[in-house]
């Protein structure tokens, strides 16, 4: 089963924490106004992840934006937003997890990974000595009820709001922060309950795989056994044009919102469709929307796998950017949007233990979204080598 140890390193100053926190690398776009708006603040762990300079920004950080932890300590994160006018919150530990190899089967993933985004966390975490940014796993341990004990005994230590200036969904999320002793009573009730069960990779498969192969003895990761995954839908522009190939789809006129399962909606010139799938397959994989889409639609607009992450064919947006998406065509920058229905926790763990039995088997790229996401700049874990 996992290993789970409490995290050493730096915390952030709390008066200097709503000015350092940043989204994860990975969704903030180069030339991006968000992009704008981080490289605007000093010590933004921005210039650290993805600036130019990041061992002199991560010394200048150090000293002015951070303290070290006293000791061994798992950090309890509670997330706070609304969602469609509606209340939302979850709970989540940051701790450090021990890094295996996949076929031990205690840290299993769902996703392939791409050298050169592996090779570039590599080299951050070897120009800096830290991991930065935390790894998302999902566990099927009772964990909630002894997260809540802790979050209810007393006052949170650190408590943040960031302003992302609305340009990404961690804007607005209040977070409240616990720090907790990896020795106390509370603290091993945790360790333990981690430990119990294999815990799945949500989000960053890049991060735990450079891990991996650089040899670290534990991962930063964030655990949790909530969590919800929005749909990733993207823009299309096709080899063929999409009115060349619509005479040919069963679609039907629809409201330009998430579809049901098992169907699409394609937004194009002014106006939503929906089109069912014409085959599901059993398989964990094969059965997925997103799978569906990739084999029935791309074919019929020249498109191949191969040109998935090739930005002149897709881009790819979370679900609550539909309205982005319809501006993104409308402006001519790609011909169609897709909107699928998100992929499940259930169907995800379904692809993942299949992948413990044959290491091929994993959903295809940009399959899920997890909404919120968790904020880089909690905490830089000092980890050890094996």
């Amino acid at each position: 089963m996992p290993e789970v140890a409490g995290l050493v390193g730096y915390l952030p100053r709390s008066e200097r924490l709503a000015s350092l926190v940043a989204p994860p690398y990975d969704v903030i776009k180069a030339g991006s106004a968000l992009e704008a708006l981080l490289r605007s603040r000093p010590c933004n762990l921005w210039h650290v992840t993805l600036g130019p300079s990041p061992q002199a920004a991560l010394a200048e950080a150090l000293a002015v934006a951070f303290q070290p932890l006293a000791e061994p300590s798992l950090l309890l994160c509670e997330q706070r937003w609304r969602e469609r006018g509606r209340p939302e919150r979850r709970l989540g530990v940051l701790a450090a997890i021990g890094v295996r190899d996949y076929r031990a089967g205690e840290v299993i993933r769902h996703e392939k990974t791409f050298d050169d985004k592996v090779r570039g966390r590599m080299a951050l975490t070897r120009a800096t000595g830290l991991t930065l940014e935390p790894v998302f796993l999902l566990t099927r341990a009772p964990l909630s009820a002894a997260l809540e004990r802790v979050a209810a005994a007393r006052a949170p230590d650190l408590v943040c709001t960031p302003d992302f200036g609305g340009f990404n969904d961690l804007h607005g999320v209040e977070h409240r922060l616990w720090i907790l002793p990896a020795a106390s009573a509370a603290g091993q009730e945790i360790v333990r309950l981690i430990a119990a069960l294999p815990l799945y990779i949500a989000d960053g498969h890049h991060r735990y795989h450079a891990a991996l192969r650089l040899g670290q003895r534990h991962c930063l990761a964030y655990v949790t056994e909530r969590a919800r995954i929005q749909a990733y839908n993207r823009v299309i522009r096709g080899r063929r044009p999409f009115a060349e190939v619509r005479g040919a789809l069963p679609l039907s006129p629809a409201r330009w919102e998430t579809p049901p399962k098992g169907r699409i909606r394609i937004w194009h010139a002014g106006q939503a469709w929906e089109y069912g799938f014409c085959e599901i397959p059993r398989d964990p994989v094969g059965r997925l929307d997103c799978a569906c889409l990739e084999r029935e639609l791309y074919p019929l607009l020249g498109l191949s796998h191969d040109l998935i992450l090739d930005h002149r064919y897709f881009d790819y947006y979370p679900e609550r950017d539909l309205e982005r998406m319809r501006a993104v065509v409308e402006r001519g920058d790609y011909d169609i949007a897709v909107a699928l229905h998100p992929v499940s926790i259930a169907e995800l763990m379904a692809v993942a233990d299949a992948g413990l039995r044959d290491p091929r088997i994993v959903m295809p790229e940009k399959s899920t979204y997890f909404a919120p996401k968790i904020l880089s700049g909690l905490v830089l874990y000092r980890h050890a080598w094996r």
